[in-house]
């Protein structure tokens, strides 16, 4: 039926607190004839194979890398890949294959990781049997998470302990763009339920730079290794880790020190802009700001966040005045109600965290300060793409 000898590969998780593997996915292969090995996840998306044949190839994998797992370090998990589909068809309360595998092996439920692959089948009984591989002790991942909207709802029906990032997604997600956002809110929110996250598809460094903005607790792909049919030793990629989590945490710094520049650049500007204010003068009285290539635009509002001028700009080495969000009341926006909880007693200038602005949709960050007796709030929204 199959083409070659069915065989479990590992691939190694990087923790990114320690650069040790901390566990192994198997994955599956075919040893052809000349040595090669040959992936065998074609076979289980053939919808032409018969699925008993497909269902005793995962069996046999799974056999051979719990059987090989022995080999491994007593602290490593195993990651193993479970298809909803075959869990749909277990009678209820029927004995679960894959437990009964750990246990003729004398594998601890508690080292390994289920890994649920697809988005297919019964979600009422994947819950049920996903509750049961918990209470023999198992985890739980979730992979290719932010590949489709409905496992925002397998989430809050399995609660699973590890969420695997689409590695499409990821990958994209690494050059930059909106993309980037959506991954960062989908890793907040498995932080805030209190979820691991692996990065997979890890090929670059720029790649693992995101993984490690995201918050990954461990990384898997190309970078460091690709599934061999041998363990690699735990510390094999402790020293290649440490110097790229460090290059990283350079690069971090060096972001700091652009945005403290920026900061004490603002801090030499805002003054200038509310003695103009103060004076009611005209435009031409506005410095010119070639200095500052990075200031889209000001204006002013109220204590309670209603605009008050025209949005005033810098272009082409003159000022220009733009009225359309007169009298708009910006008091929801966060970087707002963030210059009213820490800017108002000290009159200090605020910068906000970085957003995309929905006009522009640029990258852009807010700075403010109070004056006229914290009447009227300055505010200069600054391109932060450069950041």
């Amino acid at each position: 039926m199959f083409d070659g000898q069915p065989l479990a590969c590992f691939q190694p998780f990087i923790d990114t607190a320690t650069g040790r593997i901390a566990g192994v996915e198997a994955l599956g292969r075919l040893r052809q004839s000349d040595g090669s090995l040959q992936s065998v996840g074609a076979l289980f998306n053939d919808p032409s194979l018969p699925i008993d044949s497909l269902r005793e190839l995962d069996r046999h994998l799974r056999q051979h890398a719990l059987q090989q797992f022995h080999l491994a370090p007593e602290d490593w998990f195993l990651s193993l890949n479970i298809s909803p589909r075959w869990v749909s068809e277990l009678a209820t309360g029927q004995p679960l294959p894959s437990l009964m595998q750990l246990e003729k092996e004398g594998i601890d439920p508690q080292r390994v990781v289920f890994e649920i692959t697809e988005l297919s089948g019964d979600p009422q009984r994947l819950a049920e049997v996903v509750k049961r591989y918990r209470q023999a002790g198992a985890r739980i991942a979730i992979d290719d998470f932010g590949a489709g909207y409905s496992q925002l709802d397998r989430v809050l029906a399995l609660q699973p302990d590890i969420l695997k990032l689409d590695m499409r997604l990821f990958q994209a997600a690494a050059r930059g763009g909106p993309s980037s956002e959506v991954v960062k809110a989908l890793a907040q929110m498995a932080e805030k339920t209190g979820c691991w996250i692996i990065a997979e598809g890890v090929e670059t460094e720029a790649e693992l730079n995101f993984a490690l903005e995201c918050g990954a607790r461990f990384v898997q792909g190309f970078l460091f290794a690709q599934a061999e049919l041998e363990f690699f030793p735990a510390e094999a990629f402790v020293d290649r880790f440490a110097q790229l989590r460090q290059q990283y945490v350079h690069g971090k710094l060096d972001e700091r020190k652009r945005l403290m520049d920026m900061r004490r650049e603002l801090s030499t500007l805002m003054p200038q802009l509310h003695a103009w204010a103060m004076a009611k003068a005209p435009l031409k009285h506005l410095p010119q700001l070639d200095a500052y290539p990075w200031v889209l635009r000001f204006f002013q509002c109220d204590r309670h966040g209603t605009q008050l001028t025209p949005n005033l700009e810098w272009r082409e080495r003159r000022w220009h005045s733009d009225a359309s969000y007169l009298g708009h009341n910006w008091s929801w926006r966060p970087y707002f109600y963030q210059l009213l909880a820490e800017g108002w007693e000290e009159r200090r200038l605020i910068l906000s965290t970085t957003y995309r602005d929905a006009t522009s949709n640029q990258y852009c960050l807010t700075a403010g300060q109070f004056f006229d007796e914290g009447r009227r709030l300055l505010l200069i929204d600054v391109d932060a793409a450069g950041l």
